[in-house]
């Protein structure tokens, strides 16, 4: 992938719109990676103005597909960017704009904390799984220990039975 995105980024350089860049996450770029959630690698993200939390892309990663991802980059609809607004988001926006700050900045601060509150709940039931599967392993384990002298006595006293048929040679 990264030859493409190199290319994408050369092909986007002279760009007053779009930025193509890359963030080494082990290197300085550490505390921004973290700052956005950045676990697994390559990770592509998305930043339309005025958004400041950005986009997750899960699109293809070849040079066509991330083309056509890039063709649709640029700032978004948004008070200050009227003109990039088709008309329902326009209306939309128009009808957010009309109601008080205060309203939405609370509906936000809601609508984080029912996002902050599901990522923790999953984060639980993930510790939770994960000890559920490292006690079954743990059994599983114990088992093996204590029925494999058993089944290795079962096969010696099998193979007699069958000491009149030639031995198989496997490799």
């Amino acid at each position: 992938m990264k030859p493409d995105w190199d290319k994408l980024a050369s092909e986007y350089a002279d760009s007053s719109k779009v930025l193509i860049a890359d963030v080494d996450c082990t290197g300085a770029g550490e505390p921004l990676c973290e700052r956005f959630g950045v676990e697994g690698f390559p990770t592509i993200k998305s930043f339309a103005p005025p958004d400041t939390e950005g986009e997750d892309y899960e699109g293809g990663r070849d040079l066509d597909e991330l083309r056509s991802f890039a063709a649709g980059l640029g700032p978004a609809c948004s008070a200050a960017t009227k003109e990039n607004c088709d008309a329902a988001q326009l209306a939309e926006l128009e009808e957010l704009m009309a109601t008080p700050a205060e309203e939405l900045l609370a509906e936000l601060e809601t609508l984080k904390q029912s996002l902050t509150d599901a990522e923790e709940a999953h984060e639980e039931l993930t510790k939770s799984l994960e000890a559920q599967y490292e006690e079954s392993n743990a059994n599983l384990d114990k088992l093996k220990g204590e029925l494999k002298p058993r089944m290795k006595k079962l096969r010696a006293a099998t193979a007699t039975a069958t000491a009149d048929t030639p031995a198989k040679e496997e490799l």
